[in-house]
């Protein structure tokens, strides 16, 4: 049955961490999944995640370690002692160790690794953190398990075995040579139906698909996605296989990945939460909100040298919302296509010219169906046909040039290595409002005056 955290359930939680109630604790909580442990913690205050947190065995507490949110597990880490985060680290696969006390001061850091037990544990972990966070060194764990090609099954049943104990989820078999080289895979399937005296040169895939320590994250996962893997190995410059990445690890990329292009997007400079301070908040959202406002400065200017226009003929006015939004609104569609393209990667150099150009009809088309109706509406509403033309003329232009804008420059982004999420923000709504009216008191001019 699904866990549901209520209202009433964490009044209890902390009616009974008030009476030191150990037995509600271990009754209510203990048999409840990590993550489920884990949100509750998210929810009550440090004090009572302490006393919950000491009600849990060593099994249970290195799991839900685990799953607390980054911001929380830092707090409770800095309750804790060196020798108790040391103690959970020892339950806890590399690559989560690595995570959990990657952030944590350097001094506090080491003595947390000489507090381990297992020296081999500690010195994975600190080589895991020799490696950018980013990179799939910083994401692999190095408990894996691999056989030597020269083996037999019944040789590769009791070494597995042994490496079983230090592994959490076995996906596949690495297959390496005598200098730990990566030759390939083999299924499990094909290891649990092949006869004992079977040699694993017989049985296992070759050529892996493979990343190296210092590939990026997100490249990992559009490998990942394309190959529908579960598990990547990772080896080093001498193709060693050093260890593997799993698809938890991925889906957490892809996931933040998600979050700060969508934040971006919004106006958001850095990666936020509804748990962070004011400050924190209005340092993040503060910067764009500066662009717009330098924006809308620039875009009053624009108005403000066509006063006199505006003064013979006050209805055009009544139209400037109408071309900001949609030169915007189309800008922001174009560059969202294009920055999803970038992200999954189907961009290709040949590929490049004709997505502009599928931009830029979709452009003409959208400009000539909404020109046509504004014209239609105009017509009708103000009995002016030069009225009608200037508003059509104008809001077909600022459509197509907003279409081949909002494509080109999440484009040129890229290519200058800048993050093309900028593109569907503020920055692209901005500019093509500013230019949006230029091109629209223009027509104005060009018609009228």
């Amino acid at each position: 049955m699904q866990f549901e955290l209520t209202k009433e359930f964490l009044d209890d939680i902390s009616t009974a961490v008030a009476e030191r109630n150990s037995v509600f604790v271990i009754e209510n909580i203990s048999e409840l999944h990590p993550v489920d442990i884990a949100e509750i913690l998210d929810q009550v205050n440090l004090q009572e995640a302490q006393f919950i947190y000491r009600q849990l065995n060593e099994d249970q507490a290195s799991s839900v370690l685990v799953e607390l949110e980054e911001d929380i597990r830092e707090q409770f880490l800095a309750s804790l002692s060196a020798k108790e985060i040391a103690t959970q680290l020892d339950n806890i696969e590399s690559d989560d160790a690595a995570d959990i006390i990657q952030d944590l001061p350097e001094y506090r850091k080491q003595r947390v690794l000489s507090q381990l037990e297992d020296e081999e544990h500690s010195d994975e972990i600190s080589m895991l953190l020799e490696y950018d966070e980013d990179s799939a060194g910083g994401l692999m764990a190095t408990e894996y398990i691999v056989t030597n090609v020269n083996w037999t099954i019944e040789q590769s049943l009791l070494e597995l075995r042994l490496q079983a104990e230090e592994t959490s989820y076995v996906y596949t078999i690495y297959v390496v040579n005598d200098n730990n080289e990566l030759l390939g895979t083999l299924s499990l399937k094909s290891f649990l139906y092949a006869d004992n005296k079977t040699k694993i040169k017989n049985l296992y895939r070759k050529e892996p698909i493979s990343v190296s320590t210092d590939t990026g994250a997100e490249e990992v996962a559009q490998l990942m996605e394309k190959y529908d893997l579960v598990a990547m190995p990772v080896v080093d410059a001498e193709n060693r296989l050093v260890g593997r990445i799993t698809i938890d690890d991925i889906v957490d990329v892809i996931k933040e990945e998600a979050e700060k292009d969508f934040q971006m997007a919004s106006g958001i400079s850095e990666r936020v939460d509804d748990r962070d301070t004011v400050w924190v908040l209005t340092r993040a959202r503060l910067p764009w909100l500066l662009v717009g406002l330098f924006g809308g400065i620039l875009g009053s200017l624009v108005i403000g040298s066509f006063d006199e226009q505006l003064k013979v003929l006050p209805v055009l006015a009544f139209f400037i919302p109408l071309i900001g939004a949609m030169g915007g609104n189309v800008g922001v569609q174009s560059s969202a296509i294009i920055v999803q393209g970038i992200a999954n990667n189907s961009l290709s150099l040949d590929s490049t010219t004709k997505k502009i150009l599928k931009e830029l009809g979709v452009a003409l088309l959208n400009g000539t169906v909404l020109g046509l109706l504004i014209f239609a509406y105009t017509i009708v509403t103000e009995a002016e046909l030069k009225l009608s033309l200037t508003i059509a003329t104008s809001l077909f232009s600022v459509i197509v040039f907003a279409g081949i804008f909002g494509t080109l420059i999440p484009l040129i982004l890229h290519k200058r290595k800048i993050d093309p999420a900028l593109a569907t923000g503020p920055f692209i709504t901005t500019l093509n409002d500013i230019i949006g009216q230029l091109i629209y008191f223009s027509i104005a001019w060009f018609f009228f005056f």
